[in-house]
């Protein structure tokens, strides 16, 4: 009979032979006893180093005892002299601030009685007046001022700002109307004088009409010929006529009086006061009288009671 075919040879591993390591427990110990021989030696060494720090601070304490001793002494001595050379310092100053406290004071009551003073005489309506009186003024001013005047070639000036055109033609502003406004801002100011006598809101009125007219005169008569070369430009080529400051001057005296006179007749600083919610606050903070008091309800309590009121009902 036939053999079966054998298949490929197995090897088998060789065995090998393992080198003997030292053991893990015994390094471990050895690494720890060192360890604790070095913990050792550093505890050692540290309690050295503090006795000996102990014992140098112990040797120094006294030394240092005496020298906090004398500073503290010094400390003391320099202070309490300080203190005697800068008390008459101190004393004066202090002196030199109640004084001052009390000239404020002073000054601070003194004020309070003049405005007290003042408020009583200046009343709003008054100060109202006042106003009024400097607008007319003003306005009386005014018509003595400069308001127009006539330039030549003011367009070649006009990179100049240092220069300034030639000016001819000069007017005062009462030229224009035949100084019409001088005897309204009279008028103006002797009715403010009435009223500063005599309230009266009629006046308000009288002062408002006045300034109104003037604002008319002023934009219908100075402005139109203020603006009127007139005469020279027909002998300059290049004249303007130019509005002066008593042009502006006698037009804001003229608004002051206007607005004077509505105030005056407005009365805005006047604070209405409700006469009934007065009534009704004063009858709040009125202590109220007690319906009866202690004694009272003590007697109506021991009073006897009649023989019907205290007999029992009867039933039916």
């Amino acid at each position: 009979m036939k053999k079966a075919l054998a298949g490929p040879a197995k090897r088998t591993p060789k065995k090998r032979k393992s080198k003997k390591l030292p053991e893990r427990r015994a390094m471990i110990a050895a690494a720890r006893r060192r360890l604790g021989a070095v913990l050792t030696g550093a505890g050692k060494r540290t309690r050295q180093a503090d006795r000996a720090l102990a014992k140098r601070i112990e040797q120094a304490r006294p030394l240092l005892v005496r020298w906090l001793h004398k500073a503290r002494l010094g400390a003391t001595r320099a202070w309490k002299a300080a203190t005697k050379r800068l008390r008459p310092l101190t004393v004066l100053l202090l002196r030199i601030f109640s004084r001052g406290e009390r000239l404020l004071r002073r000054l601070w009551h003194t004020a309070l009685r003049v405005a007290t003073r003042v408020s009583a005489v200046l009343t709003p309506a008054r100060a109202i007046c006042v106003v009024i009186l400097a607008a007319s003024a003003c306005l009386v001013v005014s018509q003595f001022v400069t308001y127009s005047s006539v330039e030549i070639g003011q367009s070649a000036y006009a990179g100049l700002p240092a220069a300034a055109p030639p000016a001819l033609g000069a007017e005062n502003a009462g030229q224009a109307h035949a100084y019409l406004l001088v005897p309204l801002a009279l008028l103006a100011a002797a009715v403010a004088v009435l009223g500063m006598r005599r309230e009266r809101r009629g006046l308000g009125r009288v002062v408002s009409l006045i300034g109104l007219v003037c604002l008319a005169v002023i934009l219908l008569v100075d402005l139109p010929a203020g603006q009127d070369a007139g005469a020279q430009s027909a002998q300059f080529a290049g004249a303007t006529a130019v509005l002066r400051g008593g042009f502006y001057g006698e037009l804001a005296a003229a608004a002051g009086l206007f607005i004077g006179g509505l105030l005056y007749y407005a009365r805005p600083c006047r604070i209405p006061i409700n006469l009934s919610g007065r009534a009704a606050s004063a009858r709040r903070r009125r202590r109220r009288r007690r319906d009866s008091s202690p004694r009272k309800a003590a007697r109506r309590q021991s009073r006897p009671r009649s023989a019907a009121a205290s007999a029992p009902a009867s039933r039916p």
